[in-house]
């Protein structure tokens, strides 16, 4: 029997606003960077604060302009590469996501996410191997983080996927019952199913915003679900469900849009049938 919902079952995301201080963080930040008299460095900083806010709102373009701006002023800002590796791995230049990853280690070697962020980007480029390197490295920083242990999953499945699968059982016994993001391990090993999966989604939230960037969350794995699965049209949903939070800030909203991409990327290939 199919346990999918269907769309009239499904939790729709309330799209998240723009937040008012952002805007007018941004507003202040280019006022101070056209008229006031800093130094390289200070300005440096002043690009990168303004191309986070650039970035958290979905204005990537105008982000990687003022990452770039501030690295011209300052080599050295670690978090600056961080952000610019991000962004080429969802557009999927992996080789100057490579790079850019490489410089914030090479600066910061201690830097937790870029190891994530590299991971990611070596999954996607379809260097599982390497990926799986790196993402070790982060799940090991932090074992009962689900999150960690669902994209060390992603890259150990492309290898072997009994072995990840046996893995992921194993890892799920460090990872504390009440924390939501363990139901997405339990539905990929097969404990759950996806109504049950999504009925589980609404616990313990506690606004409306919180519930969007759970839906957020749930949307994109069963996307990855669904691919696994073979149910392309049923995946391109979820991912579109996933982009429609606009959470641009959470990673799964980074890689929904390269999902969709690389699916119908397949399409053209003829190696997958044709999303909606």
């Amino acid at each position: 029997m199919n346990s999918a919902p269907t769309i009239d079952k499904l939790l729709v995301a309330e799209p998240m606003p723009v937040n008012y201080k952002s805007e007018i963080a941004l507003a202040r930040l280019t006022e101070v960077i056209q008229r006031a008299e800093v130094t390289d460095e200070q300005r440096a900083q002043l690009f990168y604060d303004r191309g986070v806010i650039f970035d958290s709102i979905g204005l990537r373009s105008l982000a990687r302009l003022d990452f770039n701006r501030a690295l011209r002023l300052k080599p050295t800002l670690v978090d600056a590469y961080n952000f610019l590796g991000i962004h080429y791995t969802q557009m999927q230049e992996f080789n100057e996501a490579y790079q850019q990853f490489d410089s914030t280690l090479e600066l910061a070697p201690n830097h937790e996410f870029a190891y994530l962020n590299r991971g990611i980007a070596l999954y996607y480029g379809d260097r599982p191997g390497l990926a799986q390197e790196d993402l070790v490295r982060f799940y090991n920083r932090q074992p009962s983080d689900p999150y960690r242990v669902i994209w060390l999953y992603f890259a150990e499945h492309q290898l072997d996927p009994e072995k990840a699968n046996q893995k992921l059982a194993e890892r799920k016994q460090q990872i504390d019952d009440k924390v939501w993001a363990k139901q997405v391990l339990r539905l990929y090993l097969g404990e759950i199913n996806q109504s049950q999966f999504l009925a589980s989604v609404t616990k313990g939230v506690r606004s409306n915003q919180e519930l969007t960037e759970r839906l957020c969350e749930a949307y994109f794995y069963l996307g990855k679900y669904s691919v696994a699965r073979g149910r392309y049209n049923s995946a391109a949903n979820y991912y579109k469900l996933a982009l429609s939070t606009n959470v641009y800030e959470f990673v799964e909203h980074r890689y929904a849009k390269l999902e969709l991409d690389l699916m119908r990327a397949s399409f053209q290939q003829g190696t997958l049938p044709q999303p909606n």
